[in-house]
C-alpha cells in the first residue's frame, strides 16, 4: 500500500510542478493559448497567476517530502505531506468553483482533488 501512496504523491506533485511552472514562467502565452482555444476571456491577473504558481510548486515539493525530514517524536509522521496535500486539495476546490462558474468542465480539478484526498487519507 505504501508504494501505491508514493505513486499517488509523485503523480500529484508532477501535475502541480508542471502547472505551477507554466504559471510562473509562461503565464502570458498560456493565457493567450487558452483564450484562442476557448474563445472566451480569462479574467486572471498575472500577479495572482504567479502567486498561485508559487503556491502550487511549493506544495508539490511538500507532497514529495519524505518522512526523514519530519522531526522525530514532535509531530505525527508525514505531517508535511498531509498539509501540502490539503493545500492542493483546497486549491482544486477553488479551481472547481472557478470553472463551474464559467460553465466549463471541472472534471480535471475534481479528479486531482480526489488524488489529493487519496494521499491525505493514505498518509493518515
Amino acid at each position: 500500500m505504501n508504494g501505491l501512496i508514493w505513486i499517488g504523491q509523485i503523480a500529484l506533485a508532477g501535475v502541480f510542478l508542471i502547472s505551477g511552472t507554466f504559471k510562473l514562467f509562461a503565464f502570458a502565452p498560456m493565457i493567450q493559448a487558452l483564450q484562442s482555444r476557448t474563445h472566451a476571456s480569462i479574467a486572471l491577473m498575472p500577479a495572482l497567476g504567479k502567486f498561485i504558481g508559487v503556491v502550487e510548486v511549493a506544495l508539490a515539493f511538500g507532497v514529495l517530502m519524505p518522512d526523514v525530514f519530519t522531526p522525530e517524536g514532535t509531530v505525527p509522521e508525514y505531517l508535511i505531506v498531509r498539509f501540502s496535500a490539503m493545500g492542493l486539495a483546497l486549491l482544486m476546490v477553488g479551481a472547481s468553483v472557478y470553472h463551474m462558474r464559467r460553465k466549463e468542465s471541472a472534471a480535471f480539478a475534481i479528479s486531482v482533488f480526489l488524488l489529493a484526498l487519496f494521499v491525505i487519507v493514505g498518509r493518515s
